[in-house]
């Protein structure tokens, strides 16, 4: 049962108080056990660029917030594309190279995969997705490190920038007229009538499995997020705010997350942009079913401008999340000019729109008197210790300029 929670600053939240419950069945997270995730480590360490994204402690920041610890997981380092997309985009199709192998992707390295010797045995292999920008710049990095074609479909409205850096990653790649999930089925359709294969960062009833491969691919990111702590002898964090677009990022951390502490996990924030609210309205409707948000999802949250919850995703985080928070476009341009404009001996981090609502909304939670009552509720306090994961650096450099530099999207 969730329990619906709104106030005055168009930042909306449901907690969801089921997420601690014990006493009933939930959907299992062994999709991304400590064997699996060992695994897909294993496999991006094989990349010859391979490099663990930056950890930043934010101690200036910390305080200025009124909590114990502040860290910003940097995913602008990934491999030199700006996101972390690929880390899932690859894995899927080593995964589904194995297959074709019939090889365990456990005897299979990144340089294996990408011999003359595989090519030829594979021949030539076309993969297909939608994307707003970074999973389609992935799919095609993997694709064309690889040997092997890709074909990249974008909503209406997708920036050309994002669009010409997919199409430098060697992709047929296109905007068409579509908002994104009828993009998706657009993608859909295309694989089935030309055989190729759809790598989606989504799942539907009847396609799981891709889905399920590219969120274990994303665990990377946790991974080294808490063996990062370790290393400093840093406790795990108390909260986690992740982002939301069909959630396969989101489900993908929280699984990890549930997977090594069960119930003692972080308590876990879902954020969202209020144009494209699919997981804050799902559990507002109370049902247990995923809630559909149609339009043009017209958001500067590219990234997160996604109308359906992820089949492989939504159980996950129904079952183990703790709150849902739908959020105005300001909140995401405020993080993005915190982390720009640091405090004291703090680093600077370049995030882009997508990757830096969570740390906005936790400023406005530490700053903002009138989310009081959320603040209470969502337990953050000075004895708090968040982590929150920048998934995009300045992915359309343009927009960021706007909002960094000339102050667009003002806060409410």
């Amino acid at each position: 049962m969730a329990k619906k929670t709104e106030n005055k600053s168009e930042i909306q939240f449901i907690i969801n108080e089921n997420a601690r419950e014990t006493n009933f069945e939930k959907v299992s997270y062994d999709f991304i056990n400590s064997k699996v995730s060992e695994t897909v480590k294993n496999f991006h360490n094989s990349f010859p660029d391979y490099k663990v994204s930056p950890l930043h402690s934010l101690k200036a920041l910390s305080v200025q917030f009124g909590v114990s610890n502040i860290w910003v997981k940097d995913e602008s380092y990934r491999f030199g594309l700006n996101a972390f997309k690929m880390l899932g985009g690859s894995f899927a199709v080593g995964k589904y190279l194995s297959e074709k192998l019939n090889v365990d992707i456990s005897e299979l390295s990144f340089e294996k995969l990408k011999s003359k010797e595989v090519k030829e045995q594979l021949g030539e292999i076309t993969f297909v997705t939608a994307t707003d920008g970074n999973h389609g710049k992935g799919l095609a990095w993997a694709a064309n490190q690889l040997g092997q074609k890709s074909v990249v479909y974008m909503p209406k409205g997708s920036s050309e920038i994002r669009l010409n850096n997919i199409r430098k990653e060697g992709a047929d790649a296109s905007i068409t007229d579509l908002n994104y999930d009828d993009t998706v089925r657009l993608a859909s359709r295309k694989a089935e009538e030309n055989s190729w294969v759809l790598v989606q960062d989504t799942a539907w009833e009847g396609y799981e499995e891709i889905p399920t491969w590219i969120m274990q691919g994303y665990g990377t990111i946790m991974d080294e997020a808490l063996e990062q702590l370790n290393e400093v002898g840093a406790d795990k964090p108390t909260h986690v705010f992740l982002q939301a677009g069909v959630g396969s990022f989101a489900g993908s951390m929280l699984g990890y997350l549930a997977e090594r502490f069960g119930n003692e996990r972080p308590f876990t924030v879902i954020v969202e942009p209020s144009e494209a609210a699919c997981h804050y309205k799902s559990m507002k409707a109370a049902d247990g079913k995923p809630y559909a948000v149609t339009g043009d999802l017209n958001t500067i949250m590219a990234g997160l401008a996604c109308g359906e919850p992820s089949t492989s995703s939504w159980e996950i985080l129904k079952d183990y999340a703790d709150a849902f928070v739908s959020c105005p476009d300001d909140v995401a341009a405020r993080g993005m000019r915190i982390l720009a404009n640091p405090l004291g001996s703090d680093p600077r981090i370049i995030s882009g729109e997508s990757g830096a609502v969570g740390l906005g909304l936790v400023s406005l939670l530490a700053e903002n008197p009138v989310l009081k009552a959320m603040k209470e509720t969502l337990k953050l306090n000075q004895d708090s210790k968040v982590l929150v994961i920048s998934t995009e650096g300045d992915t359309d450099p343009n927009h960021y300029r706007k909002i960094v530099w000339d102050g667009a999207y003002p806060s409410a």
